[in-house]
């Protein structure tokens, strides 16, 4: 059985961490008018690199940008502006939906991932 679970468990863990992110950048996009308001979101490989035990992504160039800084408790990052506004809020409506764009059609490549593998085992249980 730990075989099994072993098979599917990466992509899983991709699957509820995408679902975990759209929901945040969702949550962004619908307070895009709420003054104060803070974008948050998940950086995906270095929570991905996590559950998998492995360090946590570098930047590996003084030239590189981090649009996220600080680490809450429960590892979710606020984006730094490009544009900041006058009331506070951090969201800029076309980077919120370019991420989320992004992360739904990832979303849907790790659906389709781990339903190759679900029938991949399928198969292999029927004897095909």
């Amino acid at each position: 059985m730990n075989a099994l679970k072993e098979h599917i468990s990466f992509q899983a863990s991709a699957l509820s961490l995408r679902s975990a992110r759209n929901n945040m950048l969702a949550s962004n996009i619908a307070n895009a008018a709420t003054p104060g308001y803070k974008a948050r979101d998940l950086d995906f490989d270095r929570e991905m690199a996590a559950k998998a035990g492995d360090s946590p992504v570098r930047m590996t160039a003084s030239r590189h940008v981090n649009s996220l800084t600080g680490v809450g408790a429960d590892r979710v990052q606020y984006r730094q502006p490009l544009n900041p506004s006058l009331d506070g809020n951090t969201v800029e409506m076309s980077v919120e939906q370019m991420e989320f764009s992004e992360n739904s059609v990832r979303y849907m490549s790790t659906l389709e991932f781990l339903n190759k593998r679900v029938s991949g085992l399928m198969s292999a249980i029927r004897g095909e």
